[in-house]
């Protein structure tokens, strides 16, 4: 059995926490971030650091907890130091490039993609071949990182497209000459 949602959120000093009933909202040095709470669960701030209470052990209830408690600590975690997402672009010609809030993806089609970029989020190429998703919102982050993969995932077969840093693509082989 968990017991994460036992354990208290430690708050750093730079970091401002309100709660306003259900809704939550943490501000700090990388920006700020706003989540709801699910309906039985109850937050509260006291001294430099955030609990969350559940009414009943019932299943529901105990899995809310636990829920409630990571959303919180991702929270506090993405405007103290950040959540990255790295993506590498393999094959011939294919290229990324970041300017302002859109990135202009070069994938193999007849024309160019662009994607802009939420509020919240940045995007960086440092490389032609790489792209750097960052933001204080994991879920966004996630979100933003996943719609670019999606415009060309890698292929089993040469590994050409978009893939996370570190992601192993399992490659098969080709029709063999008989």
């Amino acid at each position: 059995m968990s017991r994460i949602g036992r354990q208290p959120i430690p708050v750093p000093d730079n970091v401002e926490v309100s709660i306003d009933g259900r809704e939550v909202r943490v501000k700090g040095p990388n920006g700020e971030v706003a989540g709801t709470m699910p309906e039985r669960i109850a937050t509260s701030h006291e001294q430099g650091e955030i609990r969350v209470a559940r009414p009943s052990d019932s299943a529901q209830d105990r899995a809310l907890h636990g829920l409630a408690r990571t959303l919180v600590a991702n929270m506090v975690h993405g405007v103290t130091e950040g959540y990255e997402k790295r993506l590498e672009i393999e094959g011939v010609g294919y290229r990324a490039e970041a300017a302002g809030a859109k990135i202009n993806l070069s994938l193999g089609f007849s024309h160019p993609i662009e994607y802009d970029v939420p509020d919240g989020v940045e995007v960086a190429t440092p490389q032609p071949t790489q792209i750097v998703v960052k933001g204080a919102d994991k879920q966004k982050v996630g979100q933003v990182a996943a719609e670019l993969r999606a415009f060309r995932p890698a292929e089993p077969y040469k590994g050409k497209g978009i893939k996370y840093e570190g992601e192993h693509i399992r490659r098969k082989a080709g029709k063999t000459a008989v």
